[in-house]
Order: structure tokens, then C-alpha cells, then sequence
């Protein structure tokens, strides 16, 4: 992660007492208690723990639309979104369809180059070539209004799972399945695009059972436990807050994957990132597996992703895998160079960073479009502010990808923009913390003053904190590979239930650079004498430290395998010399 230059406010989680009989390790129980965790079956991450399908809206007529699909043999297109979450949900469509008795399911993701995002007009004329007689949207669809009246003019029916927050107006689908419908009382609104999927086709296959169509057609089960490997990478990757229904989805397809049994393209994507499949965790779906299927939807299309996932020998997966990590290399190129251009073009402004606008717009009309939410988060990370960078989209129109922070919902400020100043934008959507647009590109200097405006009322014109939320001190004894191995597991760790954070005061025993940025340490508590490894990647800057010199470290207990042999290791979130 990139560390802002200047010095974070460093606070400890408050948490409230844990359940006293759990028998649970001391620092466990402190770490659960400060996520809101007070008895141990908030941390039950069993399959039979998960919610019922029964109370997600428009659920039962999606499954009595779909049962009707399959008696009469129709055929199914399948219209997915171009990042991770999108894929996952189109592969898992496509895979369960299939596997229940579909016999003619074929799939459609829009290249965001040439169609933008979601079901729109131009995407059903698509569709139509094919001549379907249902269209199934996953991971979009909720704001597709024109979309679904186009495919209802062409007599498509059309069934909506999409997750994205509502507008007042719906589309006239069929039936739409999504958990922030208004009035829904399903208990988790979190679920990502391919948790959504995952729902409808358990509805799906509870209907079917019912109704004997598996025994009757001479047809195998399909068992849903065989997709859960993509509902965990899609929802870490879709970085939805992981509530407990959330955590139970990533745990058990974490737990079928280290076990061996997923898909060959998750293997081949475990493979090409060097992860260990046997130890993998929810930040290697998020930091290693998403951005290499991300890529494919940023710089080409998506069905390279897609058919990675849906591949069912492992060759053809690992070929795939390949293709991906390649794009992925070539993503990171892109926006090392995008990076450098908006760092120069903010301080060419010449401000100190608290004069900076409270809502960054940045655009250069060379900048891939592919790669903009990639570059507002990490702009976002170093000034610690709302960011949206912007790309030319051709028709003299500028597409934005925005990225939030904490307590600062960012579709409403752009919602808030579009009410305050009718025809400012084209377009909007998306959730608290990242949203897409577009705008006129006249209209940009015009949009820059009214996002900034907009974000200053929302934050009361301060500044956003810049803080690190730790869970406290470890005490010397504490610094041992069984507690790390003990954390490691215990998560999922992701949005809204972050991993582990710990601080404390450290001497150096010894400091290198090793891959030119990184700094690879060995230091000594302060109140204890055992000697522990460190390491505080993209800090360089701090090399070298004089032997002795007292630190202040914000880290995670880490095991790091090295030819097998795991030792403990800490990885340094921010690191401040004391002395």
C-alpha cells in the first residue's frame, strides 16, 4: 500500500468485552471484540449459518420465470459486467444453467470501450443477433431502463441480478433480484453481484427438487458448493463489506479451494500469481487473483477472464492465466505512467496538501480508460480525499471512475451534483465508496467546482483524518508464528472487517533495500530481547537506519513461507523513527 508522507493519526480500535468462556486466544478476542464480534457464533462461518434465500425480493418469480425457461427449452444469454465480480457471476450463471438442464445458455459481456457498462439498447441489438428468448443480467442491470424496454420491444424477456443501489424509476423486467431493493428484508444488502447469482440459482435448485425435475429428467444434482470457489473471488474482489453472511460465502470457498477442489482456472490463476493454494486467504483473491481477471476487462474484453473460469482442463486454464497475467503486467506499466502524470499535474497547482480541493477531479486526455478506478484509488490512498480520474470516451464525452473514503458515500455526492445541477452529467452509478460517470467534456471544469463544493458540504469543509486503526500493542511474548498462523486464519479479513493491525516500539537490529523500494528490517521489541524479521514494502526511503534507533511500527503478524518453512514476519503498514 502507498503510505501518505505525512504523519497519520495512529488510534487504537475501541472494542467491547468478548464472550469471557470462548477459551479463544487473548489477542483473537480482543481483534473479534473490536469488529463488533461479542459471542462465537458471530464468528461461525458454517454453511449452516448462511441466510435463507426465502426473503430476497423478486426472488421466487425469477425462479418460476427461469423453471418456465427450462420446461419450454428457450435460450439464454447471459449479460455479465467486465471486472471480477462480473465475470465470477457470468461464469457461475453460465456453469449451474447448464448443469440444471439448459441445453442453449451462452453469455455476452460488453466491451466498456465500445458499449459502456450494464444492459444497454446497443448491447440488446447484440444480444439479438443470437435470438434469445431471455435475457439474464449479473452484476448490472438495475439502472438499465432503455435496455430492458429494447429487449422488451424485441419480445426478449429480461430477469435482472444486479446489486448496485436502485434509482426511483426499475426497469420493466421480468423480475429483478437485487438486496437494496426498497422493502427488501433480506439481512445482508452486501452481497456482491456473484453472491446475487449464487442465491437465484439456490432458489433455482430448491424449485427444481421440489418439483422432481431432477429425477425425472435422469438429471445429477448440481451441487452448489462446486461454485462457492467463485463466489468467494468475485466478493473479495468486488470489495463489498464482508458481514457474516459475506464472510461464510469467502470462508467456504477459501476452504474447497486449499482443499483442491476448484475450478482449473482458479488454479491456473493461483499458479500464475505464486500464491500457495493450499494457504491461500482472502487478500490473494483480492490483491492477486482480481487484478490479473480485472485486467482483461481493462485493457480488452472480458471473455478472456470468463472462459479462464469456465475452461475445464486445466491446460487450456493455465494458457488462459498466461494471457492474463501478461495484461496484468501491461496494466501495471500503464499505470505506473498515469500515476506519475497526475502526481505532476497536482502539484504543478502548487498547494500544500491542505489547500488541495476536499474533491480531486484529475484528467489527461491520453489517459486509458481502463486504468482510471485503478488510478483514483491510488491517488485517493496518497491524499486521503474523495478522487474521480477522468478519460476521454470519444462523442466529446468524458468517462469518470470516482473512489471514496470512509464516512463519505460517494454515489449520493454525485446524486447530490445531478439534483443541485440538472444535465451536469450524463450518467452515474454505484455504491458508497466507488461509483463510474460521464460527462460532457465541456462540462468538466463545470463538474470539478461542483464536486468539490458537494464533497466540502458533505465533510463540513474539513479535512479528512488521516488515521490507522490498530488493534493495540502485542506484547513481546506475543511475537510468535503460532499467533500469526492463528490470525491468518481466523477472517476472512477484508471491508469493513479488517485483518489485524498491531503498533509498537522497536529497535533496529539491521536494515537493507531489497528490490530497490522495499525495506527489509530486523528489529527487537522494546520490552523484550527475541529478534524478529520485518519487512515495510515501498519504504525506501527510510534506508539506511542506523542500528539502534528506536521505531515506531504499525504492522501485521505475518507468516512468510519461504522453500516451505514458514517463519514469522512482520509487514509494515507505517513505519516513524524515534530516535
Amino acid at each position: 500500500p502507498m503510505m501518505n508522507q505525512n504523519q497519520p493519526t495512529i488510534l487504537q480500535r475501541p472494542f467491547v468485552s468478548f464472550d469471557e468462556s470462548s477459551q479463544l486466544h487473548p489477542v483473537l478476542a480482543r481483534v473479534y471484540a473490536a469488529r463488533n464480534i461479542e459471542v462465537l457464533e458471530e464468528i461461525n462461518t458454517g454453511l449452516d449459518s448462511l441466510l435463507a434465500p426465502d426473503t430476497l425480493t423478486g426472488l421466487d418469480v425469477a425462479v418460476t420465470r427461469l423453471e418456465k425457461a427450462l420446461h419450454n427449452q428457450e435460450r439464454i444469454c447471459v449479460v455479465g459486467d467486465f471486472d471480477a465480480d462480473g465475470a465470477t457471476s457470468t461464469a457461475l450463471m453460465v456453469t449451474v444453467l447448464t448443469a440444471t438442464g439448459f441445453q442453449k445458455v451462452n453469455y455476452l459481456v460488453p466491451n466498456r470501450f465500445d458499449y459502456g457498462y450494464g444492459l444497454t439498447p446497443e448491447i440488446v441489438t447484440v444480444a439479438a443477433a443470437d435470438k434469445p428468448d431471455l435475457i439474464i443480467t449479473v452484476d448490472n442491470g438495475i439502472s438499465s431502463i432503455e435496455g430492458v424496454k429494447a429487449a422488451n420491444d424485441l419480445g426478449i424477456s429480461v430477469i435482472i441480478t444486479d446489486h448496485h443501489l436502485p434509482a426511483e424509476e426499475l426497469p420493466a423486467a421480468d423480475a429483478i433480484v437485487n438486496p437494496n431493493q426498497t422493502g427488501n428484508t433480506f439481512a445482508s444488502k452486501n452481497l456482491a453481484g456473484v453472491g446475487v447469482a449464487f442465491y437465484v440459482m439456490l432458489g433455482l435448485r430448491a424449485r427444481l427438487r421440489e418439483t422432481g425435475w431432477f429425477s425425472e429428467q435422469g438429471i445429477t444434482e448440481p451441487k452448489l458448493v462446486d461454485v462457492l470457489d467463485l463466489v468467494a473471488l468475485g466478493t473479495v474482489a468486488d470489495v463489498v463489506p464482508l458481514d457474516k453472511n459475506n464472510r461464510i460465502l469467502v470462508q467456504q470457498g477459501l476452504a474447497r479451494i486449499r482443499a483442491g477442489h476448484c475450478r482449473p482456472g482458479i488454479q491456473a490463476l493461483i499458479e500464475i500469481s505464486k500464491r500457495s493454494q493450499q494457504r491461500l486467504v482472502a487478500t490473494d483473491l483480492g490483491f492477486c487473483l482480481g487484478p490479473r481477471l480485472n485486467a482483461a476487462g481493462r485493457l480488452e474484453d472480458m471473455s478472456i477472464g470468463i472462459e479462464c473460469l469456465l475452461a475445464t482442463d486445466l491446460s487450456r486454464a493455465r494458457q488462459l492465466a498466461v494471457d492474463l497475467d501478461s495484461l496484468n503486467r501491461e496494466r501495471r506499466e500503464i499505470e505506473t505512467g498515469m500515476q506519475a502524470e497526475a502526481l505532476a499535474s497536482i502539484d504543478a497547482l502548487g498547494l500544500d496538501e491542505a489547500s488541495l480541493p476536499l474533491g480531486l477531479c484529475l484528467y489527461q486526455p491520453d489517459w486509458h480508460q481502463g486504468v482510471i478506478g485503478i488510478l483514483a484509488s491510488r491517488i485517493k490512498e496518497r491524499f486521503h480525499r474523495p478522487v474521480i480520474a477522468f478519460a476521454n470516451n470519444g462523442d466529446h464525452e468524458l468517462k469518470g471512475s470516482a473512489r471514496s473514503i470512509s464516512g463519505l458515500h460517494i454515489r449520493d455526492v454525485l446524486d447530490a451534483v445531478a439534483s443541485k445541477q440538472p444535465g451536469l452529467l450524463t450518467k452515474f452509478g454505484g455504491h458508497a465508496m466507488a461509483a463510474g460517470l460521464t460527462i460532457d467534456a465541456d462540462k468538466f471544469e463545470a463538474f470539478k467546482l461542483a464536486f468539490d463544493q458537494q464533497v466540502q458540504l458533505q465533510l463540513n469543509g474539513r479535512q479528512p483524518e488521516h488515521s490507522l486503526e490498530t488493534d493495540g500493542e502485542l506484547s513481546a511474548v506475543d511475537l510468535e508464528l503460532e499467533l500469526a498462523e492463528l490470525l491468518r486464519y481466523a477472517g476472512p479479513w477484508g471491508q469493513q472487517f479488517p485483518e489485524p493491525l498491531f503498533d509498537g516500539q522497536f529497535r533496529v537490529v539491521n536494515s537493507r533495500l531489497v528490490g530497490e523500494k522495499h525495506l527489509k528490517l530486523t528489529v527487537v521489541p522494546c520490552d523484550g530481547d527475541q529478534s524478529v524479521d520485518a519487512i515495510a514494502f515501498n519504504q525506501g526511503e527510510h534506508h539506511p537506519l542506523e542500528t539502534g534507533a528506536e521505531l515506531r511500527l504499525v504492522y501485521r503478524l505475518d507468516s512468510n513461507e519461504f522453500r516451505g518453512i514458514c517463519s514469522l514476519q512482520l509487514v509494515v503498514e507505517y513505519l516513524e523513527v524515534l530516535s
